[in-house]
């Protein structure tokens, strides 16, 4: 296989040519002195604490201050102890942003919910149609009339974060927020917070990865067409779709504008998506961490290893052994081996296949035939480019595609089965070739979900941990299909999970961000964070999954392995055909 690869830029916003960006233009959240030595410091036990502070006054006030203090000591190194004074002068705890709110579309009883036929499952589906009201957001007009004072970003309307640290909107987190709000029947907050997004693109061009300036120069896996898809399906509300469609398509040239590449390969030429992120400096909110990572490295090697980590946030999978390239060209490593822009990701290109059809939709809903027909290219481009890059005929499935050695990596990841998930191929046999692909990979092997890899890596998006997403996109692709074998798989491994989920909800009264494959109601962990409570996506993703199989699942059933199951039912199943 040998490719011409070629990179398009363009200037959206902020990105032009080459080059290289700070995370963001505040001195305070983003650059200079104050962060470099409150972070580390380590003040606090997450480095997100000290950006998620709120000033006392402008922040040149703060900056001069600092400067003052830093002129009394050797090398103008502050001592803990005065950092603390300071902090505690010029700074107040995280939270202030915030006003009290409960939605006022939440009611006790949404129809769903007489739906699932388990009646514990139906008690806890009912706490976890509660929890919407803990977990929901309003942003003070404060921040809206002295943004310069917080690093949160004002957005219109109310909004439900994920939990625990994190404290603000995320970008593909609120896809399945939104679904679950949608089956709560409150709609208003829903609509809420895709307007924000809308605001959000129409402010910077894109949707940042979430609701903090830190984060003002990346972006997240683009769910943004879908969480309107979700809205309409409910509404039918054409005159939203209108009013949002415009920023789905200034978001969607964002993407093909600046995080995109050309390939040519057998004479072709195709483009596909990537991650890449023009910020050549630590991450703020994990400041200390990338800063010890680089020690040791050259200059220019430091800066291309932040770029490469905080290209690894914007995908949503940070981090993971799927972004590792070792000095082989291999997909082997460590953390430090990261090089995500190197990557076109399976999972990030079905999300713009699927985004491709979403587009063309909406404008053919609103009566755009010409519009549509872009769009239908565009699709057909696509599907073409990820046959031709991604899909490997032999093991029947995606797999990212390496710009450093022109290969695909092989390892498993639940990504590799994104395009059926997003119906991105264009002969039926292949989803029933990913079917026997996922069946022989190993990811079914687990109890309590199906793992991020079957790398112990130490790093979250890897084993042992299974995200809510994954096993979402898994179950909702498999039973799409219209074969009776995928669609029994996918119910098995919607059972599986939310055993896990309410095993841990019974021990702990909490849902987490992840879980543990190896162990019935575990937490998952590793990665630069303790596992945090909550939690939004995973909330939603369970109400979704006792939404369409209630009437089947159940919190005493036992869990099988996949492939027994499959085993047992083969024989019945050619039986019947």
């Amino acid at each position: 296989m040998h490719c011409l690869i070629v990179t398009i830029f363009s200037s959206v916003l902020f990105c032009s040519g080459d080059m290289l960006l700070t995370p963001c233009d505040s001195p305070i959240y983003c650059t200079g002195e104050v962060l470099r030595q409150v972070q580390m410091a380590k003040l606090f036990d997450d480095d997100k604490y000290f950006v998620d502070m709120k000033l006392t006054t402008a922040p040149e006030v703060v900056v001069e201050a600092f400067a003052n203090l830093t002129s009394g000591f050797p090398n103008k190194t502050v001592p803990s102890s005065e950092l603390q004074k300071f902090l505690q002068t010029y700074f107040e705890e995280p939270g202030k942003e915030f006003e009290q709110w409960t939605p006022p579309d939440w009611h006790s009883k949404p129809k769903f919910l007489s739906r699932v036929s388990d009646s514990k499952y139906r008690s806890w589906a009912e706490e976890l149609h509660g929890l919407w009201k803990s977990l929901g957001r309003k942003i003070r007009d404060d921040v809206r009339d002295h943004p310069e004072l917080y690093s949160q970003i004002f957005t219109p309307h109310p909004v439900v974060v994920p939990g625990g640290r994190f404290r603000e909107l995320y970008y593909w987190d609120s896809y399945w927020v939104i679904n679950g709000l949608l089956l709560s029947e409150m709609t208003e907050t829903a609509r809420g917070m895709i307007l924000n997004f809308m605001f959000l693109v129409e402010r910077y061009g894109f949707v940042p990865n979430g609701g903090r300036v830190y984060y003002e120069r990346r972006s997240q896996p683009p769910f943004f067409p879908l969480m309107v898809e979700s809205f309409y399906e409910v509404t039918r509300d054409k005159d939203f779709l209108g009013q949002v469609l415009p920023a789905l398509e200034r978001e969607y040239s964002f993407w093909m504008q600046n995080r995109s590449h050309v390939v040519a390969i057998n004479g072709l030429t195709h483009i596909l998506n990537q991650y890449n992120v023009p910020v050549d400096r630590p991450r703020p909110e994990s400041y200390s961490d990338d800063v010890e990572l680089a020690e040791g490295l050259s200059t220019e090697a430091q800066k291309r290893l932040w770029m490469e980590l905080t290209s690894g946030a914007e995908s949503g999978w940070d981090f993971s052994s799927r972004w590792y390239i070792d000095s082989t060209g291999r997909n082997n490593g460590t953390l430090s081996d990261t090089q995500t822009s190197s990557v076109l990701p399976a999972d990030l290109n079905a999300i713009m296949c699927r985004n491709e059809r979403l587009l063309a939709s909406f404008h053919r809903i609103l009566g755009n035939e010409d519009k549509a027909a872009e769009y239908d290219k565009a699709l057909s481009a696509r599907i073409e480019a990820v046959e031709s890059l991604l899909w490997d005929a032999e093991r029947g499935a995606w797999f990212d595609f390496s710009l450093v050695n022109e290969t695909r990596h092989l390892s498993f990841y639940p990504s590799n089965l994104a395009p059926l998930w997003a119906r991105c191929y264009s002969k039926p046999e292949m989803g029933d070739q990913a079917v026997q692909y996922l069946r022989a990979s190993g990811g079914l092997d687990y109890p309590n979900g199906v793992p991020t890899s079957l790398s112990e890596s130490g790093q979250q998006w890897d084993m042992p941990n299974a995200w809510p997403p994954l096993q979402h996109m898994i179950i909702e692709g498999l039973s799409g299909l219209d074969s009776a074998h995928a669609k029994e798989l996918a119910f098995s491994l919607a059972q599986r999970w939310m055993q896990t989920n309410w095993r841990a909800y019974i021990k702990y009264e909490a849902m987490f961000e992840k879980y543990d494959v190896n162990g019935d109601g575990k937490p998952g962990g590793g990665g630069e964070y303790e596992v945090q409570l909550g939690f939004g996506w995973t909330n939603g993703i369970a109400l979704q999954l006792l939404d369409q199989y209630g009437d089947r699942l159940s919190s005493g059933g036992c869990v099988l392995n996949a492939n027994i199951l499959i085993g047992l039912i083969s024989p019945i199943l050619k039986s019947l055909f």
